[in-house]
């Protein structure tokens, strides 16, 4: 196979970055990357391109008169406030309208569904951490969530006596410990409900083989929110 070729090389390098190159493809790919630069051009090249995917969307308000215009093409503009039976009757149909949406949503699920691709979240380095070590990630949960796949986005060093520990973190509550994360290659998490009650995922930095209390110790050197 000629991996010199650059639509074969772009396809390979965008599947091992976003994670769906999956088992004896992915090992074999890792391979063969020392030894082909164009592989090792295309995959920084999207690395690059999915690091701004975590940046955070801050909220829009619309204005007022933009939310009145969308009622008024839904529902119309009455000339006076609607009486209780004509209140009422609207309520009836917006039962009719969601019973023929159940119906809908009870035949959409007895079809067969197609497989659900990973989800892959951005884990961006932090301000905080940025003394420490400069770690970026891309991490890939299986659409069931039991198993995570992290990647580091280029090079990647601590110091000596150091390690990088990855957490999930709940919305509230203590964060969970899911291992150690390697600084050279992937780390493969397999652990069931990877997704429950997490709003993000971060690394930390620790002694030697983690943790030593169960929590965080250490500065949090990259995250990313689901």
């Amino acid at each position: 196979m000629d991996y010199s070729r650059p639509d074969l090389a772009e396809k390979l390098a965008a599947e091992y970055a976003l994670g769906v190159l999956r088992g004896g493809a992915r090992r074999r790919f890792e391979r063969l990357l020392p030894a082909h630069p164009a592989l090792q051009d295309a995959v920084q090249a999207w690395q690059q391109r999915l690091q701004p995917l975590a940046a955070p969307v801050a909220p829009v308000t619309p204005p007022p008169q933009v939310w009145a215009a969308v009622q008024r093409r839904l529902f119309g503009a009455p000339a006076r406030p609607p009486s209780w039976w004509q209140r009422l009757g609207l309520w009836q149909g917006f039962a009719g309208v969601a019973g023929t949406g159940a119906l809908a949503l009870a035949l959409l699920l007895a079809q067969p569904q197609p497989v659900q691709p990973p989800l892959v979240i951005v884990l961006n380095a932090t301000p905080e951490g940025a003394g420490f070590a400069k770690a970026g990630f891309v991490a890939s949960v299986s659409a069931d969530g039991g198993a995570l796949v992290l990647k580091p986005l280029g090079e990647l060093t601590v110091e000596q006596g150091r390690a990088l520990e990855l957490w999930a973190v709940p919305g509230k509550g203590a964060p969970r410990s899911l291992g150690l994360v390697s600084t050279a290659a992937a780390t493969t998490v397999l652990r069931a409900r990877l997704l429950q009650d997490t709003a993000a995922f971060a690394v930390s930095l620790e002694p030697t083989g983690g943790s030593p209390t169960g929590a965080p110790t250490g500065p949090i050197v990259s995250a990313g929110h689901i």
